[in-house]
């Protein structure tokens, strides 16, 4: 059974940056893609970013566009968020997600997750 280890969350003041980084336990499939959601409190989960590790093309919601930016390590089965310019609304719990047969980013499907980790920033 593949699990995903999430690492890196914390608390930073508006315009600062984080990076978190999640890692597959195994790899089994080729058309591995991993991605990371987010939660805040009342809201429901949105997606943020995906990256399809074999090809390293990458998607991005918009409003995280020119902030954050995904990267994967193939060899490592180990994705990547790095985030600059952190607003309070960021605030949220970040789920790392992986489609183990992807074929199409726009169509990410999860079929496994993390654990979350929360990024808080204050204003």
């Amino acid at each position: 059974q593949v699990h995903l280890v999430e690492s890196g969350g914390g608390l930073v003041q508006a315009g600062d940056s984080l990076r978190l980084s999640c890692t597959a336990s195994e790899r089994t499939f080729e058309n591995l893609a991993m991605g990371w959601y987010r939660q805040a409190p009342g809201k429901e989960r949105e997606f943020v970013a995906a990256v399809r590790l074999n090809s390293g093309i990458t998607l991005l919601t918009d409003s995280v566009k020119g902030r954050f930016t995904i990267s994967g390590d193939n060899a490592k089965n180990t994705v990547y968020l790095r985030m600059n310019s952190l607003k309070p609304e960021d605030t949220a719990v970040y789920y790392c997600a992986a489609d183990l047969t992807n074929y199409r980013l726009e169509s990410f499907q999860t079929d496994i997750w993390g654990q979350g980790t929360q990024v808080t920033v204050s204003s």
